[in-house]
């Protein structure tokens, strides 16, 4: 019994999926969290927000000491002399040793410096949770960019493998006679382009590698494929349950607390009309020697000591006071405004992102669709071709259609899984296990 061969739609698919696998499997493949974590490493954007974190904590520490007492040691030597006709020559040589300590009991400004200085701690963290989330998504956009660029080579491969077949065809054809010249010419022709678009689509993979490498630190990665089937994470959730969690968001919380810092600068200013009152106390010694010091009794050691309060109203600053408080209201005004428009923004970058998303969905399974349709539409033709009722060129566009549906199905499924952390890093949600979700779909895991 004779078997049948198999449709060359399916042969076509099974060489593309051969390549495929040979550029996206290798033996040595890290996936999207190992890329991730070396990153968060090596990343100098990320490391300088980590650092800035840390000396925000520093700095707030600072404005913490404004409430605790100074000490601080004073020493001193003088040399004095005088020459009179009456006395002579006299000459006094003084020294002394002292500490100081002054404890605030009443200073506002220094409060609502305090204030600030927790308020500005608390905008570093943000950017620093801003930085850790834009690190994940510019990962993952690296990351399945060198995917979507190796599937874009293995279709590019695999068509002009089939279409080297369909032009030894026509050869073969046209030289018994059942075939014109121009079907030999079509199918050079598309060879020619399909070489062309597969050293382009080689060095797209080059460049990609490379800027993956770059974001990592490390020498060539092999990015793990998508384990296909894949069920893709789409939102079920409504847009304004998405926008609703914007509030949080590290950019909105940062323009927040600006706009806080701004209101504490403007009672702070203000506050400096308020009279400050510090206690301060003193423990030194003198030592006296010297002809001047002896005729004046006061030659030897002498020890003193002091305890009291100290009180400090401002009366006139030249108007100073009241033109920084003006300043000060105008920029808590920009403040507010800033505001505002990070809230927009970011509820705007939301729901484009959701909608994309969504989109990028159906997308998906139009392609899926597609792929299927040109499959059945590629063995049409070519059978069409055999019985005499399509032309080699007819088979050329069917080949082509199928592997540009493929290569787009594949791009938007990367495109998918990337929004979707975008949507999550617009709303201020996204958290390692978003990584670990979208690894969890890939081969080798």
């Amino acid at each position: 019994m004779s078997v049948s061969p198999p449709p060359l739609s399916c042969r076509l698919a099974g060489l593309a999926a051969a390549v495929l696998t040979s550029l996206c499997a290798p033996a040595a493949a890290e996936n999207l969290k190992e890329v991730h974590e070396a990153a968060k490493a090596y990343d100098a954007t990320y490391l300088a927000a980590r650092a800035a974190a840390d000396a925000s904590r520093h700095k707030a520490a600072q404005a913490d000491a404004l409430t605790r007492p100074t000490v601080s040691l004073q020493a001193g030597a003088t040399h004095s002399g005088t020459d009179t006709p009456l006395f002579g020559s006299r000459s006094t040589t003084s020294g002394t040793l002292g500490v100081v300590a002054v404890q605030p009991l009443f200073n506002r400004p220094n409060g609502f410096t305090i204030d600030k200085a927790r308020k500005a701690l608390d905008i570093a963290q943000a950017d620093l949770a801003n930085a850790e989330q834009e690190l994940a998504v510019r990962v993952a956009q690296a990351y399945f960019d060198v995917l979507a660029a190796q599937d874009t080579l293995a279709t590019a491969r695999a068509s002009k493998t089939a279409i080297s077949e369909q032009l030894a065809s026509a050869k073969r054809n046209f030289e018994v006679g059942t075939a014109t010249i121009t079907d030999t010419r079509e199918a050079q022709a598309r060879f020619d382009l399909a070489t062309a678009q597969e050293i382009a689509a080689d060095n797209d993979v080059r460049t990609r590698r490379l800027a993956l490498d770059q974001l990592a630190g490390r020498q060539n990665l092999q990015p793990n494929g998508l384990a296909l089937p894949a069920t893709l994470p789409v939102p079920t959730d409504p847009v304004d349950t998405w926008v609703g969690l914007t509030e949080d968001s590290p950019s909105v919380r940062k323009a927040r607390l600006a706009y806080d810092i701004a209101k504490l600068e403007t009672q702070r200013t203000d506050a400096v009309r308020l009279p400050t009152v510090d206690l301060q106390g003193q423990l030194g010694g003198a030592n006296n020697r010297g002809t001047g010091a002896s005729s004046s009794g006061g030659a030897g050691t002498t020890l003193n000591h002091s305890l009291g309060v100290t009180l400090k109203v401002p009366l006139y600053t030249g108007h100073a006071v009241e033109n920084q408080v003006r300043e000060a209201v105008s920029l808590e005004e920009k403040s507010r405004n800033e505001l505002e428009a990070a809230r927009r923004a970011v509820a705007q970058a939301t729901r484009q992102v959701y909608f994309g998303v969504q989109s990028g969905s159906a997308q998906v399974r139009a392609l899926e669709a597609a792929e299927a349709s040109s499959k059945l539409a590629l063995d049409a033709t070519k059978l069409g071709y055999k019985v005499g009722v399509r032309v080699n060129l007819d088979v050329l566009n069917a080949q082509t259609q199928l592997f540009s549906t493929q290569r787009d199905l594949a791009k938007a499924r990367y495109d998918v899984l990337v929004n979707g952390l975008k949507l999550r890093q617009a709303a201020g949600v996204l958290a390692p296990s978003d990584i670990d979700a979208v690894n969890a779909l890939l081969t080798g895991r």
